[in-house]
């Protein structure tokens, strides 16, 4: 079942969640010229072209939402691998610019609430690398609980790193 997301917001909070619309392509591609959020892209993101396939290639695999506080895209939240047993795979990002402000938990929370709520997901499911704590902190600060640790789970230009699963139940 396709759900399309409707704006979310937490009030009067600057942070809302809202569709991704082919306009917002400028954003996504300045987002993944970031060296870290590079390697993240299933593809190479690298003219508007692939900015607008980017956000296309969400349609039917899961739910994204751009976020953005007042009128300006600022980052990714999203859940997909959506699977029988209402269990989903959450991820986020934010460009360079607006990080260290709240707004990348803001938003992971007000996402997990959206997948409980309108979704009816029962557990979510994230992960990061050990080696950034930004992430894991945007975890926790969203209400999500460490779990353990996955041994050289992800490999990016050669280097295999550990990931740190986090996950929140409806019942958290």
């Amino acid at each position: 079942m396709n759900v399309r997301p409707r704006p979310w917001s937490d009030g009067d909070a600057p942070v809302r969640l809202r569709p991704w619309s082919e306009a917002d392509a400028p954003v996504v591609l300045r987002a993944f010229q970031a060296p870290d959020l590079r390697p993240q892209a299933p593809l190479p993101v690298l003219t508007l072209q692939d900015a607008a396939g980017w956000i296309a290639a969400w349609s039917g695999v899961g739910h994204a939402f751009a976020v953005t506080v007042g009128e300006r895209v600022v980052g990714n939240v999203a859940v997909d691998r959506i699977d029988g047993n209402d269990n989903g795979w959450v991820s986020y990002w934010v460009v360079p610019e607006a990080r260290g402000q709240g707004v990348a938990a803001a938003a992971t929370e007000l996402l997990a609430r959206w997948a409980f709520e309108e979704r009816g997901l029962y557990r979510l499911e994230l992960g990061h690398r050990t080696n950034n704590p930004a992430s894991c902190r945007v975890a926790t600060k969203a209400g999500f609980l460490p779990e353990g640790i996955e041994r050289s789970k992800i490999c990016y230009d050669g280097v295999r790193y550990d990931v740190e699963r986090h996950a929140r139940l409806v019942t958290d």
